[in-house]
């Protein structure tokens, strides 16, 4: 008689690399795995998955991902069918060409998910095993339609129970660190610059369920010895921030395009992000390529001097700045001060570079500073969430409705949730509307995900590089949840409405599971047209 197993898992999907851990129920800790053809083992860093993917037959999904595309050698063409960084454009609004692949246009949340599909295929090492829980991890900066999209990809999954998180939360239970504690996460990888305090804390609460964001959920009950601890993390001060080590690796090239007169390609990408990896141990760096064939050779080299002049040139400390204030300007509000910062995690490959270390020791005294779980420490931490870890949380962005700006003859918008709303919300936001024109059959109301009102960035294509560009003071960033057929319309007015009275009132509320919810009642005829409708899943 064969006995199944079951396993929880955990994924660190990052923009250049990507992390799986396991729960190793015999000594009760985490444990880091490497899949052959997939990871990369190197002597100092724990087995790695980096985020590639080539295609090798779009209609029949037949794809190559991790390692094998490096090792053979798929990564240093300009071939459409290779993709890299493409977690940044998972959601986003994009400028740019999609290329046409066996007559199957491709985008990059099919690239995401035929590279999370595949993992997840090789996590399960015989059919006696079985994945009873898996938990993803997402930036703290990810809008609603990043969520969404792994929502749907998780639907999918053989999975009895699926949970996202948010990165920097994952990284402070990775860590280890003591109860109480209030820390700052410092999460710098590939795509994304993610600050976060977060305090740790230990209660004794019978009957509760781990939560954090549940995208599915089976029938199985946790056991007794599971529900004796709970432990919370609780977030208070978030700021993100759509920056990270691609960007890093294309000021590189650039600055060795106008100094050397290299080419702009996927090699000289390749030999950038070498060159910057060295440099993150060693005071300067050389990386030096030869093609036997084609005899064409390159030599790169940088010290550490010249490559935090690259950033400065790039007002990429500036940047930093900015996202430090406003997190610990969110701190302030919260009773944090720099001085009860108890601990500052650095998380992710950008966090190495010594530069990024140095402009940390300008906040915190380099005795708070730890920096020895760089790769690991999200996907460890991701995984206690399946051992009796429960999240308090708030919402990030601040969301609100579409209005006509007279003034400014513009469309502008009007906030109804802040950032900062910790849910289920306990209390409705009321909002109350009138008829706009004479016989006005319906009202419609546009909802949108408030970005940052400064500091915001724009995703795009630069040629073959999918880039970031840095907006304006003052602009704000929108993603509209409801800006489509069928979904605008949330009163049909018997008999019609007309100007000069309050017609309809709204109720705005947002539940356990961050779902954004309507109830709209008609104050004409005392009718209730809606009740408790979601609106949007928020992030």
């Amino acid at each position: 008689m064969s006995t199944t197993k079951t396993a929880s898992y955990a994924i660190d999907f990052g923009t250049s690399n990507t992390v799986i851990t396991r729960w190793n129920s015999a000594t009760g800790q985490p444990e880091t795995l490497s899949l052959p053809g997939l990871s990369l083992q190197l002597s100092q860093n724990p087995p790695l998955v980096p985020s590639l993917l080539y295609v090798e037959q779009a209609s029949q999904g037949k794809v190559i991902v991790g390692q094998a595309v490096r090792d053979k050698g798929l990564d240093l063409t300009k071939n459409p069918r290779f993709f890299r960084s493409f977690k940044r454009g998972i959601g986003a609004e994009i400028q740019g060409f999609l290329p046409e692949l066996d007559g199957k246009i491709i985008s990059f949340e099919q690239v995401g998910q035929w590279f999370l599909t595949q993992i997840i295929e090789q996590l399960e090492p015989s059919p006696e095993t079985v994945i009873e829980s898996l938990i993803l991890t997402v930036p703290v900066d990810s809008f609603e339609a990043y969520r969404h999209w792994l929502s749907g990809v998780c639907q999918a999954l053989p999975v009895e129970q699926v949970r996202i998180l948010d990165e920097p939360t994952a990284a402070a239970l990775g860590y280890g660190v003591a109860e109480g504690d209030t820390l700052l996460v410092v999460d710098f990888g590939g795509g994304t610059l993610d600050l976060s305090l977060v305090q740790l804390n230990q209660e004794a609460q019978a009957g509760k369920k781990p939560l954090g964001f549940i995208l599915k959920w089976g029938e199985k009950l946790l056991g007794e010895s599971d529900r004796q601890k709970t432990r919370i993390a609780r977030v208070l001060a978030k700021a993100g921030q759509n920056l990270g080590g691609s960007d890093i690796d294309n000021w590189l090239v650039d600055y060795f395009v106008e100094t050397q007169g290299l080419t702009r390609s996927p090699l000289t990408t390749r030999l950038a992000e070498r060159l910057k990896i060295q440099l993150s141990a060693k005071r300067s760096a050389t990386e030096v390529y030869f093609n036997d064939e084609t005899f064409e050779s390159y030599e790169l080299k940088l010290d550490q001097d010249g490559f935090e002049a690259i950033l400065k040139e790039h007002q990429f400390f500036e940047l930093l700045d900015d996202r430090m204030a406003q997190l610990l300007q969110q701190g302030r509000r919260s009773g944090i001060e720099v001085s009860d910062i108890d601990a500052v995690l650095l998380v992710g490959g950008t966090a190495q570079i010594p530069a990024v270390q140095n402009w940390v020791k300008q906040y915190f005294d380099a005795s708070k500073i730890r920096s020895e779980k760089p790769f690991e420490a999200i996907a460890q931490g991701a995984l206690q969430l399946s051992q009796g870890i429960e999240i308090q949380d708030f919402l990030y962005h601040s969301y609100g409705i579409r209005y006509w700006d007279r003034r400014n003859n513009c469309h502008n918008w009007h906030s109804i949730i802040k950032a900062g709303q910790a849910y289920p919300m306990s209390e409705p936001v009321e909002l109350v509307l009138g008829a706009s024109v004479d016989n006005q059959p319906s009202i419609e109301l546009i909802v949108g995900e408030l970005g940052a009102q400064t500091g915001a960035t724009e995703v795009y294509f630069d040629g073959d590089r999918l880039i970031t560009r840095q907006l304006g003071s003052g602009q704000t960033a929108v993603q509209p949840l409801n800006d489509r057929d069928g979904a605008r319309n949330i009163a049909q007015l018997t008999p019609p409405g007309n100007p000069g009275r309050d017609r309809i009132k709204i109720q705005f509320s947002v539940d356990a599971q961050r779902s954004l919810r309507i109830t709209v009642e008609d104050l004409l005829t005392n009718q209730t047209l809606l009740q408790n409708q979601i609106v949007a899943q928020l992030s």
